[in-house]
């Protein structure tokens, strides 16, 4: 699969207007961890505009190296493609300043054209407004709140987004503030790689995600672990367990949070 990418590149190399190939993620600098599971990410740089509109509306470079069986335009910048040998891609087009505008991370250069640089990106900013515990843990906890409000009104799937996802974010979050492990982390996902991080009995991941219609017992998992871990107020630890209490009596909800 990382051969697909260097033909392409190989390729891209006879075309005047290209300036360079990148790989991302794990066709990028963590190539390393590349595997049967992994698809190729990548990058190709062009002179302007014009060129890359070209690249956008003719396919015919993406075919070179193998026939493409599938394809969409998933951004305004490229597409996802599978070849007919089950190489699956997401790649962009993107002028030098653009590129220079894009915040990424990791990118390996499979070829460019000589005395061609500058393939940084922007900074990356923290999709976040605080990256600090006490955010995390009250955010976990306020989602946890709402997401059971809505689980108690029938509204299930954005219940166990709030408490499956949302909350669980924060976890992964908190461990990484307060129990940091070298591993590749994923800037962009922090779900990414976590399990060859924490075992089991530290992030039980698969109790805080049981799934649909099991919200009530993966927020009962996730409160207990940022309570043994975090100093929780009392008065938002008060309104969760009245809630959890709620349901074990199967009674309605208190003050619903809308």
């Amino acid at each position: 699969m990382l051969r697909r990418l260097d033909d392409l590149a190989a390729h891209l190399a006879t075309r005047g207007d290209v300036v360079g190939v990148l790989g991302l993620g794990s066709a990028g600098a963590e190539h390393n961890r590349f595997d049967e599971h992994s698809d190729l990410d990548f990058f190709v740089v062009v002179d302007d505009d014009a060129a890359k509109q070209r690249y956008l509306d003719d396919l015919g470079w993406l075919n070179a190296p193998a026939p493409v069986a599938y394809s969409f335009a998933n951004d305004r910048n490229g597409r996802k493609a599978l070849y007919a040998d089950g190489v699956f891609c997401e790649y962009a087009i993107f002028t030098p300043e653009e590129l220079r505008q894009l915040p990424f991370t990791g990118a390996r250069v499979v070829w460019s054209r000589p005395g061609a640089d500058g393939f940084e990106g922007a900074p990356i900013s923290r999709p976040v407004p605080f990256d600090t515990v006490e955010f995390h843990l009250n955010e976990a906890l306020t989602n946890l709140y709402v997401g059971l409000h809505r689980e108690l009104r029938g509204e299930k799937l954005t219940a166990a987004r709030f408490v499956q996802s949302y909350a669980v974010d924060r976890v992964l979050a908190l461990a990484r503030l307060t129990d940091p492990r070298a591993y590749q982390r994923d800037v962009f996902d922090p779900s990414r790689r976590v399990e060859l991080a924490y075992a089991p009995d530290e992030v039980p991941l698969a109790a805080m995600v049981p799934g649909y219609g099991r919200t009530f017992e993966a927020a009962a998992v996730t409160f207990a672990w940022l309570r043994e871990r975090f100093e929780v107020h009392p008065v938002i630890a008060g309104a969760i367990g009245e809630l959890l209490e709620t349901r074990a009596r199967g009674a309605s909800a208190p003050g619903p949070a809308r």
